[in-house]
């Protein structure tokens, strides 16, 4: 029986993705500057800030929103020149197979995982498509080494609650033993030369240059918004949440919304905080006037979502009197994301 364990540093992260992405970043030895790179540098680099709303009858609860494009980890990993293959298949003793092989090569390997079957993280909601890294495995005892963003340290986690995690039907697709196989560049590509173009990337998003419609979670097309479209269309739509919601969805969309903005979905709140500290990191790396400018806007936005999220979960609040705060300071939101929009785009263009 077989027990392997790669040495991996591991830092709790905000982001499943691109927490994750910050310790592979690591460990494959790239950066920029003397130090390892900071989780917000690997999001701005990936050029995959967006925004995607969707109210419908279809969810529970009854509101969905995040704040990245779908592709995530997939253009970083292009951004920064690794050559990669994401594999699915149906067959669980292939898909463990390829994380094996992986491992006896002595190289972590990122998987999708629903969270629901995570024992570590207790979680009653699903989740399909949360990126966890798989360090090692130990075959007496049953169990796989697992580093997840939302926890300090590495999680035992028997075979079985993987086996289910990694093929689940749950929200929002399957996870099909995804796994990404990475062949990671021996050097750091030119700062300059990959951040311009990711700042541009998400600035397009937002703007509905690009098509970087999220993933799609309703049935009906209209119900979901996307970029800027979409935080008007959130912005609007809130205020119009107590009459077309009971109490009970009233309750579970204001918790959600907390959720979404802050943790689960990062709706607005962590990916603008994220996006803020990469582009603090690219302006201090390349001192860029215009890069810090873009931090300035993304914490500006970040700050206007929390404000959203604190009114939304305030329990010591009446119920009407919550969801009527929570639209007022949603009014703030759209015009801060615009500004943020533009500086992105200036300082894209400073870069490049």
């Amino acid at each position: 029986m077989a027990r392997v364990e790669v040495p991996y540093r591991h830092e709790l992260g905000g982001h499943c993705g691109s927490g994750a992405l910050r310790d592979l970043t690591e460990w494959a030895g790239l950066r920029w500057g003397v130090h390892a790179p900071r989780e917000g540098l690997v999001f701005a680099l990936s050029g995959t800030l967006d925004f995607s709303y969707a109210r419908s009858d279809e969810l529970f609860p009854p509101v969905y929103l995040v704040g990245r494009g779908p592709d995530l980890e997939e253009q970083y990993l292009t951004n920064v020149g690794a050559q990669f293959e994401i594999r699915a298949t149906d067959d669980g003793d292939l898909g463990w197979k390829w994380v094996t092989d992986q491992l006896d090569r002595r190289t972590p390997v990122m998987v999708w995982a629903d969270i629901a079957h995570l024992p570590y993280l207790r979680a009653r909601l699903s989740m399909s498509r949360h990126d966890i890294v798989i360090t090692g495995y130990d075959d007496d005892r049953g169990v796989a080494l697992v580093v997840d963003n939302d926890r300090d340290s590495v999680q035992l986690v028997p075979y079985e609650d993987l086996r289910r995690a990694r093929s689940s039907t749950g929200f929002p697709v399957p996870t099909r033993h995804t796994a990404y196989i990475v062949d990671w560049p021996t050097t750091a590509p030119d700062l300059a030369a990959i951040a311009g173009p990711a700042l541009i990337r998400s600035a397009q998003a937002m703007a509905a240059i690009t098509d970087s419609r999220g993933l799609t979670v309703t049935r009906d097309p209209e119900a979901q918004k996307d970029g800027l479209d979409g935080v008007e269309h959130f912005a609007v739509d809130v205020a119009a949440w107590p009459d077309a919601l009971d109490d009970h969805n009233l309750e579970s969309a204001l918790f959600a919304l907390w959720a979404f903005i802050e943790k689960a979905g990062t709706g607005g709140g962590l990916f603008r905080a994220l996006q803020a500290d990469g582009c603090r990191s690219i302006a201090n790396l390349l001192h860029s006037e215009a890069a810090l400018e873009a931090s300035r806007a993304a914490r500006e936005v970040s700050t206007a979502w929390t404000e959203v999220a604190r009114m939304a979960y305030n329990p010591g609040t009446p119920l009407r009197a919550r969801a009527a705060a929570t639209a007022a300071a949603a009014e703030r939101v759209p015009d801060a994301e615009k500004r943020l929009t533009e500086s992105l785009f200036a300082a894209g263009a400073a870069l490049t």
